[in-house]
This record gives C-alpha cells, structure tokens and sequence, in this order.
C-alpha cells in the first residue's frame, strides 16, 4: 500500500497533471489517499511527485 497526500495546490498546473491527482482521488489540500502499490500507480505518483508526498505502508 502506498500513503499519498497532497501536499501543494493544483491551481495554475497543467491539466493533465490535475486529472492525474483527480484520478488518484486527492480534489483538496493535504488529503490522504491509500492505493495499491501497482505500477500504474507508481507512475502516477512519478507524473506529480512535486505536489505529492507517497511513503509506503
């Protein structure tokens, strides 16, 4: 399992990488979310890891 959690603001950033942290389900500041430790997984967080925090579970 992997701890991910919002750590700055998607205003201002690119459109992909808002449907990416949507598709995570993190919408609001400094939410926490718990997935499946998966590479599709792995490569979302890769795609956002400047606004995100993940540390494995």
């Amino acid at each position: 399992m992997l701890k991910i959690t919002l750590v700055k603001s998607m205003i201002g950033r690119p459109e992909k990488h808002r449907n990416v942290l949507r598709g995570m389900g993190l919408t609001k500041l400094n939410r926490t979310v718990e997935l499946q430790n998966t590479p599709s997984v792995r490569g979302m967080v890769d795609k956002v890891s400047h606004l995100v925090v993940a540390e494995e579970k």
